[in-house]
């Protein structure tokens, strides 16, 4: 009775354990109330209810950057991390206090996917450390901002807004990003201004990127692109070479997708098309200036205005130069005359040509050197069928083989002249049109007719016997010439005669008259005459009409029969 009337020590322990769960139980890892008793140097002395204070850092009481406000009386809360150290005073941390706190709070949160309020105050490894009101998350530095950053340091100390991307409360782990914050107030930004653009709406822009095809221009949150196409009615080769980064631009908005959430920009837009009225201000046949802008494997881009090219084709270049590329006839930035051959004023095309600017030079030949005209020229090219001579005005004209000399194969008068030579012709046709220009070499020279037993009219040709008459008597034989004013020849001292007493050139005189086969004729055209193959030649002759040797007749009878004949045919 007397018992449980009076309390005993042990009782009060008793009651005291009970209402704490047990002493270790009760305040040992847990988040308590105390009151600051007392402010000794950096340390708050704190009393939790325990045997004795504990001291805790005044920095753990304050915000990053910033002083402690705390003074003697002020009640916190504190994380008792054990009861009694070696020195008899509580260990208390405020840090863990404030830590798990947040972290039953940022459980919350992160459940609920909320944006979370931190400070950035402290560099690691790969990014930022980020006080969460308590708890330390690992801000990275991808995560930092859309874009690359190269300072943080504005960043820093200061309260903003972060997304928890994953914590891990068994590891202490947590990792947040300020970049899925701003893309998130960004896309509802773009979505809240995308709604109050139209097409057509004239707006200004500031340039925020140039690449080799466009300007990206930020239109107050929300980015448009500027086509390299849409920056001029000029060709542009790059836009750096209009407008620069940082650059405040008048744009017009060309279209708006609003699912995708891209914008078209255009600046020509806003300047007068000077296509309008093209055809009037260029007509066919008009000759103009102006400048070469591209040059490609079909022709080239001639700028007329600012805005207006037209194309030169490559078979509207030259007159002369065929299958050439357009870049051996004109140059980037070349002043250039063309004339207008057509003109689309739909499809904003303009046909040149280049050539026409220029008198054509087919025509000029006809009129300088009309058909009958003797010209001079080098041999550009041979062919299997004739000569291709260069010509006044860089123009060709072909000697074809039949027309390069009289009495031989066309084969054997082709084989007459080299390339680079240069010869003589006559002008035997023109045709401006087709581009073609005949000549004839053969009919320079003074080919006689025939004499003798050659027919009539009859050119010298190869094995023909004709009279010649001797000009000039030369140890090594005769200059000779066909008829009275025949070509001229050659019998050389052993083709005088058959015997070695006939092949002396001094028993010839001057002006004496003689039979001789044309042999053939030599690189200059000239024939070369033999009396020796001649004789040969009768001789077979008269063995295949008279019979041969072997029948008794002698050769002199043979011949002898064969002269009288011949003179009985005369």
């Amino acid at each position: 009775m007397a018992s449980s009337a009076f309390p005993t020590r042990d009782d009060f322990a008793a009651l005291l354990n009970e209402s704490l769960g047990g002493e270790d139980e009760g305040f040992e890892g847990r988040v308590v109330k105390g009151t600051v008793t007392a402010i000794e140097n950096d340390l708050a002395v704190i009393d939790v209810g325990l045997k004795s204070e504990g001291r805790v850092p005044l920095r753990e009481f304050a915000a990053p950057g910033q002083k402690a406000d705390l003074k003697v009386g002020d009640e916190v809360e504190v994380y008792v991390d054990r009861v009694e150290n070696v020195h008899g005073e509580a260990m208390l941390s405020r840090d863990r206090a404030r830590r798990e706190a947040a972290w039953d709070k940022l459980e919350s949160e992160f459940g609920e996917e909320k944006r979370v309020e931190g400070v950035i105050f402290g560099r690691v490894k790969g990014g930022f450390t980020v006080d969460l009101g308590g708890a330390v998350a690992f801000l990275p530095g991808s995560q930092v901002d859309i874009r690359p950053v190269r300072d943080v340091t504005p960043l820093m100390d200061i309260p903003q807004p972060f997304q928890i991307l994953k914590m891990d409360r068994r590891r202490g782990n947590i990792v947040v990003s300020r970049r899925a914050v701003l893309e998130e107030t960004r896309a509802e930004q773009r979505t809240g201004l995308i709604q109050s653009l139209t097409e057509g709406q004239v707006i200004d822009g500031v340039v925020k990127n140039i690449t080799d095809y466009g300007a990206f221009v930020d239109l107050g949150g929300i980015d448009g692109l500027l086509h390299v196409t849409d920056l001029s009615y000029k060709r542009v080769g790059h836009p750096s070479e209009m407008i620069n980064i940082g650059d405040t631009v008048r744009v017009q908005i060309i279209r708006i997708n609003r699912e995708t959430q891209r914008i078209s920009l255009g600046m020509k837009q806003l300047e007068s098309d000077p296509w309008e009225g093209a055809s009037a201000k260029y007509p066919v046949g008009a000759k103009l200036s102006g400048r070469v802008t591209n040059i490609t494997e079909y022709g080239a881009f001639v700028e007329l205005e600012a805005g207006i090219e037209g194309l030169v084709h490559v078979s509207e270049m030259s007159w002369t130069k065929k299958n050439v590329h357009p870049g051996k006839i004109v140059s980037t930035s070349q002043e250039v005359e063309v004339v207008i051959l057509e003109v689309d004023e739909d499809k904003r095309r303009i046909s040149l040509g280049l050539k026409q600017a220029i008198s054509n030079p087919w025509e000029s030949f006809a009129e300088n050197h009309p058909v009958g005209s003797t010209v001079e020229g080098e041999v550009k090219n041979a062919t299997e069928f004739g000569l291709f001579i260069g010509l006044d005005g860089d123009v060709d004209g072909m000697v074809h083989m039949s027309d390069i000399a009289w009495g031989i194969s066309g084969e054997d008068a082709l084989a007459l002249h080299r390339k680079g030579e240069v010869v003589k012709a006559v002008v035997l046709d023109i045709d401006v049109e087709k581009e073609r220009i005949s000549l004839g070499m053969k009919q320079l020279e003074r080919g006689a007719p025939a004499v003798g037993r050659a027919t009539e009219g009859e050119r010298l040709s190869k094995n023909a016997i004709v009279t010649v008459t001797v000009l000039e008597v030369r140890d090594g034989g005769l200059e000779v010439q066909a008829g009275d004013d025949g070509a001229t020849g050659f019998i050389k001292r052993s083709d005088l005669g058959r015997d070695r007493d006939e092949q002396r050139p001094e028993r010839f005189q001057i002006g004496q008259k003689l039979d001789a086969m044309v042999t053939g004729f030599d690189r200059s055209k000239k024939p070369t005459f033999s009396i020796k193959a001649m004789q040969i030649a009768e001789e077979k002759q008269a063995v295949a009409q008279y019979g041969s040797s072997d029948s008794g007749a002698s050769l002199g009878d043979i011949l002898g029969e064969a002269l009288k004949a011949r003179e009985n045919q005369e």
